[in-house]
């Protein structure tokens, strides 16, 4: 066992690292909240945080440029920032719909919990694994069903299997995450667009494309896009995590593109003003060409340098790495190794924060899921498993 080589006091500290991730949940504690409650630890590369960082750098460099230096930030941290509907109209353009038909979220999250906690009434499945919060947000008295996706099929979903599933247990709402998390397995765009003329007759069809900005279907790297079905399809919901392609997880910017009448019944229920002054500012940025010009070449800079990153994962011993779409790779650990132990020993002897999936329903074994981060930190993550795993 990993464990068993850690000295005494690499023991105590791998013990402050457990409890707390027992505290956090089904969610990772977050980095800053390891680096205040386990100072000891010389943290040097986050691969638990799903983000491109080199967007991250674009849009700092921006928010210097434009607010820092100008001294324009307090303007933005002073006033109140626009209305739900204002934001939606800066979007409205870019995302190629109506106003009315995008909603405004304090992060994806809050628009997860908005939705289902408004539009689910009965029963919802869910495929698993998958983010958890999409089961832990269903209220008292709404039956959850599992669709577990299988291992044999690197956890991809099989469409014809899904479709009886969802016949058979007629439920008013279902999710769909693609790429999913953690597994990072992608359904194709004619697929996608046979599932949602399937999926027609269901209540609320919830699609994650979160992670869609990583994903590619040919060497073009070209943006998958469904938020245009929502005209034809109004029990789409389609929802998007800005944090994932920029790493501003701290300003809270999401977005969700639905039938106009589910947008004014959220409206009327107290998401009028949820959004931040620096949130503003980042959606006003996000449709400047200037801004999507430069970010589009970190984007596609990004994905091929994650995709060399896995073929790199899958050389190494004593592990699997999942074939992914997505900016991360679940990986599947052997030997004896347990998911707790490799977390923990990553970020006490090399300073890798990765995230374990033992709280992940619906995978059997021990799994940890690595972010791809820069070039640099992905050399570092890779040194570091060459190391532990021998």
């Amino acid at each position: 066992m990993i464990s068993n080589l850690l000295t005494e006091a690499e023991q105590e500290t791998a013990t402050k690292i457990k409890l707390l991730k027992e505290q956090a949940g089904t969610h990772s504690p977050s980095i800053f909240t390891i680096a205040e409650q386990v100072p000891e630890l010389n943290i040097k590369v986050d691969a638990c945080f799903l983000s491109n960082p080199y967007a991250t750098e674009l849009f700092l460099r921006y928010l210097k440029d434009e607010l820092i230096n100008t001294n324009r930030m307090r303007d933005v941290l002073e006033f109140y920032p626009s209305q739900n509907s204002v934001i939606a109209g800066i979007l409205s353009d870019h995302l190629e719909t109506a106003p009315k038909n995008i909603f405004i979220g304090n992060g994806a999250i809050e628009i997860i919990q908005a939705v289902i906690h408004n539009f689910t009434r009965r029963k919802i499945l869910i495929n698993i694994p998958t983010f958890s919060s999409y089961y832990e947000f269903v209220k008292e008295g709404v039956e959850v069903v599992f669709n577990k996706l299988k291992k044999e099929d690197n956890y991809q979903l099989n469409i014809e299997e899904y479709l009886r599933r969802v016949m058979d247990e007629e439920p008013d709402t279902v999710v769909l995450i693609n790429p999913n998390n953690p597994d990072g397995q992608y359904i194709k765009w004619e697929d996608m667009r046979r599932l949602i003329h399937e999926l027609r007759n269901v209540e609320t069809v919830i699609i994650d494309k979160s992670f869609i900005h990583f994903a590619f279907e040919d060497e073009n790297y070209e943006l998958v896009s469904y938020t245009s079905m929502v005209d034809k399809y109004p029990n789409l919901v389609v929802l998007k995590s800005m944090s994932k392609d920029f790493g501003i997880a701290g300003i809270r910017a999401g977005y969700a593109v639905m039938n106009e009448y589910r947008i004014s019944g959220l409206l009327k229920n107290g998401y009028l003003w949820n959004s931040s002054g620096l949130s503003e500012y980042f959606f006003r940025l996000y449709v400047r060409q200037d801004f999507l010009n430069e970010y589009e070449k970190e984007r596609i800079r990004y994905i091929k340098e994650t995709q060399h990153f896995f073929d790199q994962l899958r050389e190494i011993r004593n592990l699997k790495a999942y074939p992914s779409k997505a900016n991360f790779a679940l990986i599947e650990l052997f030997n004896g190794i347990t998911s707790s132990d490799f977390v923990t020993s990553m970020l006490i002897r090399y300073g890798v924060y990765s995230r374990t999936c033992s709280d992940k329903i619906g995978l059997e074994g021990e799994f940890v899921r690595l972010a791809s981060r820069t070039r640099e930190d992905n050399e570092a993550i890779l040194s570091a498993l060459k190391s532990l795993l021998g």
